[in-house]
């Protein structure tokens, strides 16, 4: 049974990865920020819900040897905590990009650090980050600077990762996906269609192909997932 830890846990598309890692059979040990936030995911057995601030890279650093001290093995991190923020060139702000640093690359970095040197031991092993689309079009990307900029961090970091790991059984992805069909976003865009969205439970089911045995030989990729937007 493979091992995965999955941050984020509780929020739209958490809750559906997290739905359909347990549906296929794995390990889950699911990050969420507060106590309170632990009673939204409900007990199952092969579910670890734990609460970590993944801002103090020395908690987080312990979380993970913690995971490995009690499973033995991280087959996969799936990086799925991010904040978002508007704003362009005129109104955003250095502190405001350091916030979306912090939130959207900090928290998937303190526990790639020490998963990635764990899974260079084993290895073997799959990291995934959630991308997006305005870190790679700039069409996209100019009235959200901050969030565009953060994000793209994700890119360049899972590039190096994949050159470290040239030759050993281990990828880290990317994915982008378009806006996610959420009751936020239905309810911030009451005019748009939401079925030209991307549905959480579709993007779940694409990080789990990522993870699994189907996509053992497929190296340095990043995947749009945009559906109709």
């Amino acid at each position: 049974m493979k091992t995965v830890i999955i941050t984020g846990a509780n929020g739209n598309l958490g809750t559906a990865v997290t739905r359909e890692f347990l549906n296929k059979g794995y390990q889950v040990v699911a990050t969420v920020v507060t106590e309170s936030m632990k009673t939204e995911i409900p007990a199952e057995e092969r579910l670890d819900v734990q609460v970590v601030d993944l801002s103090n890279e020395t908690a987080t650093a312990l979380f993970v040897q913690s995971v490995i001290d009690t499973h033995k093995t991280v087959d996969a991190a799936l990086l799925l905590v991010c904040g978002f923020a508007a704003g362009d060139i005129t109104n955003t702000s250095v502190a405001d990009i350091d916030k979306q640093i912090a939130l959207n690359f900090k928290t998937a970095y303190h526990v790639t650090q020490p998963v990635f040197k764990h899974m260079l031991g084993e290895g073997q092993g799959r990291l995934v980050f959630i991308g997006a689309r305005p870190a790679l079009e700039a069409s996209q990307g100019k009235n959200l600077l901050a969030y565009g900029l953060s994000k793209s961090l994700l890119f360049k970091l899972a590039e190096y990762l994949n050159a470290e790991a040239k030759g050993k059984n281990i990828t880290a992805t990317v994915v982008a996906p378009s806006t996610l069909d959420t009751p936020l976003n239905r309810k911030s865009m009451p005019d748009v269609d939401p079925e030209i969205w991307v549905k959480p439970t579709a993007l779940a089911e694409i990080l789990e192909f990522i993870v699994s045995d189907k996509n053992a030989t497929v190296r340095e990729s990043v995947i749009k997932v945009y559906n109709n937007a």
